[in-house]
This record gives structure tokens, C-alpha cells and sequence, in this order.
């Protein structure tokens, strides 16, 4: 068994706390998990990336094409991670574009988020979701990576429960019934569109 898990965003999205809950969560779950991160000019806007890598894995590092799943907090930092991706992997975005400040201050325009869903759409199966909505429906926006992990949680991608990974947020995070809203509102939008799918 081996699960490849890319995680990515903008600073102060929780990308590393996403990735921190599920390495832990794998750990609790006996499970071999080994965990990158990448977060250089994060604090000014910039990307963020993690790797999870689950199981028969001796390498935190996903080779191109060789993706399970994209999660991104922010639709272009979804499609800079496409060459992770094959037809088989599942990206999974929140719809809310954070345009840089390099994008403002130069003038440059940001990408159209319909045509960044379509590129996506083109290469793998896409589940585009508005987790800022959610993430305020659960009471605070900051829940957003929280929403996301929800999301995740209902793909059957991941190699332990939900709950197993719900307890982890539990566990770790302040403000429990804000985040556990959170985690259901994000498994919940999922599983409708699943179910809409049939």
C-alpha cells in the first residue's frame, strides 16, 4: 500500500497544519508516513507545499506523475502541482483565488479561475469547492484547511478513517467545535457530489 498526498496553498492557509494532522493521524494509525515541506517566501504570499507519503515509502518526495491527490487551499497553486498528477489522480481546490501582491504591484493579471478549473479538469478528476463559504458557515474563515481535510476525508483515498483523523484535529487544535464543523461541512459537500455522480 502506498498513498501520495500533495499539499498546497498560500501562506497563512494552514498547509502545515494539514499536513501535520495527517502525518500524526497515520502514526496513530500504525502506519509508515514520512512528510516534506516547502514554505519559503510563504510568509509573503508565497506557495506553500507539503508531501504526505503513506505506507511502502522510504522517501518524503512524489515524482512527477505518481500523485494520488492534489489538495490545494488556492485554485493556481493547484495547477502549478499538475505535473505531480496522472488521469488518476483526484485534485481536490478550494475555488477562492489569494491574488500575490507581485500580481498587484506589477499589474499583471491574475489567471481567469474557470480556465485554471478547466486545465485541471483537462489532466485529472476535479472536485472544485467553495471552502471559504464553509469554512464561515462553520464560523470562522480560518477553518478553511480544516474544511479541506474534511473534503479529503470523504475521497477514499486516504488510508485510515475519518474519524481516526477528525480525533487528531480534535486533539491538536484550539477552538474544537468550530474545526469539527469545519472538517463535517468540507466531508459533507463531497459526499453529496458523490452521490450526485451515481
Amino acid at each position: 500500500m502506498k498513498v501520495e498526498i500533495v499539499l498546497t496553498g498560500v501562506g497563512g492557509q494552514g498547509v502545515l497544519t494539514m499536513a501535520s494532522l495527517l502525518g500524526r493521524s497515520a502514526v496513530r494509525s500504525g502506519i509508515n508516513v514520512l512528510v516534506s515541506e516547502v514554505h519559503g517566501m510563504a510568509q509573503r504570499g508565497g506557495s506553500v507545499k507539503c508531501t504526505v507519503r503513506m505506507g511502502e515509502i522510504n522517501s518524503p518526495l512524489i515524482a512527477k506523475g505518481s500523485a494520488d491527490c492534489i489538495v490545494s487551499t488556492e485554485p493556481l497553486e493547484a495547477l502549478r502541482e499538475i505535473e505531480k498528477a496522472n488521469k488518476d489522480t483526484v485534485v481536490l481546490t478550494d475555488t477562492n483565488p489569494v491574488v500575490p501582491p507581485s500580481v498587484v504591484f506589477e499589474k499583471v493579471e491574475y489567471p481567469d479561475v474557470d480556465a485554471i478549473l478547466e486545465e485541471i479538469k483537462r489532466n485529472c478528476k476535479l472536485y472544485a469547492i467553495d471552502a471559504n463559504s464553509l469554512a464561515k458557515k462553520a464560523g470562522d474563515i480560518i477553518s478553511k484547511n480544516i474544511v479541506m481535510l474534511g473534503a479529503l476525508s470523504a475521497l477514499d483515498i486516504l488510508p485510515f478513517s475519518h474519524d481516526t483523523l477528525l480525533e487528531e484535529i480534535r486533539r491538536s487544535l484550539p477552538y474544537k467545535d468550530i474545526n469539527i464543523r469545519a472538517f463535517n461541512l468540507g466531508r459533507e459537500e463531497i459526499l453529496r457530489r458523490k452521490n450526485e455522480e451515481r
